[in-house]
């Protein structure tokens, strides 16, 4: 098998994570913050490590503004509900996931906010000019992706932050693609939170995201239920992390995410960048030598996403026909919709091949060779 959808989730792990996971089930896999005995503690220190390795991952100092998800999209979606102003005016770009625009589009038909669309897909100087114009006395919010999930592109989230800052307007970023491939320091880039996901670029477990709450603090509490303190208050309160974490925390992903930043600190963030992007790079000369591909957002590079389409095939059909030789890519419009309108994919949108850490050349070579006997 070939696996290039690793945009969706990255795979395989690091032995190290499988590992470390399996190790806390076996061993330490107790219900943290919930009893005084040592395997439910030991079970919160790990929990509690995961939250340090992260604010240290990322620039932060405040562990205990991490708090756990169940992926990027609950993390938005937490990050969005909270930290929103009744009445304001929000701005999202134009390459934004559907983790992004669902929610905001369900806050606009309740009469709770409003929002425009800026345009992602030009300089940084251009993208500030067009803020500059599209932003109103009552913007409270800018939502941005940082790399995109479709195509190749990263977009200027230092640029953007400086922006917001000035202006007043809190900053939430999706790092679900970026998170773990290229550098983010939350304190250089003014975020106000920061959205990610354990199991893509930072080959953690699936089932695991987080948001950082940098320089912007909730309004107000997203779930309740029980966290494992002030059990006799019928309130959550809004202390972080606890009042941002019902149930049962997840021990054995913590874990497995510990051990995936351990890895990622040692193979290092720009190695896996550098080698993804000369994976994609390969890709996209390969195919240009294919009668009819159509690639799209290439002509900056900077990440492991590769996205195109032949003129004479449906992505259906190339897909499934890569599928039934076992190489594993995704087509459709990758629940980015904005995306693919911004990039002009057409009506089946396209398909993508996403490079890992774990992929070779040989491999990218086979899979130019498939995609080829497939259009001749």
């Amino acid at each position: 098998m070939i696996y290039l959808d690793n945009a969706a989730t990255t795979f395989p792990k690091p032995s190290s994570v499988t590992k470390e996971i399996t190790e806390c089930m076996n061993k330490y896999c107790g219900n943290a913050g919930r009893s005084g005995h040592f395997l439910s503690i030991k079970a919160a220190e790990k929990i509690y490590e995961c939250r340090e390795k992260l604010a240290v991952f990322f620039g932060f100092d405040k562990p205990e503004n991490v708090v756990f998800t169940l992926n990027t999209t609950y993390a938005l979606n937490l990050a969005i509900k909270t930290l929103y102003e009744p009445k304001s005016h929000i701005l999202i770009s134009n390459m934004e996931h559907n983790s992004v625009l669902r929610p905001i589009n369900e806050l606009m038909k309740s009469s709770e906010i409003s929002y425009s669309v800026f345009n992602v897909l030009q300089p940084a100087k251009d993208i500030i000019a067009d803020l500059e114009k599209v932003k109103k006395d009552d913007t409270k919010m800018l939502i941005m992706t940082h790399a995109s999930n479709v195509c190749g592109k990263v977009f200027p989230i230092k640029e953007v932050g400086e922006f917001c800052e000035k202006n007043k307007i809190t900053f939430i970023v999706d790092a679900a693609q970026s998170a773990g491939s290229i550098k983010i320091n939350v304190k250089n880039c003014k975020i106000g939170a920061l959205c990610a996901p354990a199991h893509k670029g930072l080959y953690g477990p699936q089932g695991l995201g987080f948001v950082i709450f940098c320089n912007a603090n909730p309004k107000r509490i997203f779930l309740s239920g029980g966290n494992g303190v002030n059990s006799l208050s019928c309130d959550m309160g809004l202390e972080l992390p606890e009042s941002f974490e019902c149930g049962t925390m997840p021990a054995p992903l913590a874990a497995g995410l510990c051990a995936s930043l351990k890895w990622l600190d040692y193979v290092g963030t720009e190695s896996i960048c550098n080698h993804e992007i000369s994976l994609a790079k390969m890709m996209m000369e390969r195919l240009t030598t294919i009668r009819g591909t159509v690639l799209y957002g290439a002509d900056e590079q900077k990440n492991g996403i590769v996205l195109f389409n032949n003129r004479y095939f449906s992505t259906d059909a190339l897909s499934a026909f890569l599928s039934s030789k076992n190489i594993c890519t995704r087509n459709g419009f990758h629940c980015a919709p904005l995306a693919h309108n911004a990039l002009g994919t057409g009506k089946e949108g396209a398909v993508r091949i996403s490079a890992g850490f774990f992929n070779t050349k040989d491999e990218i070579d086979k899979v130019y060779k498939e995609i080829k006997y497939f259009c001749k």
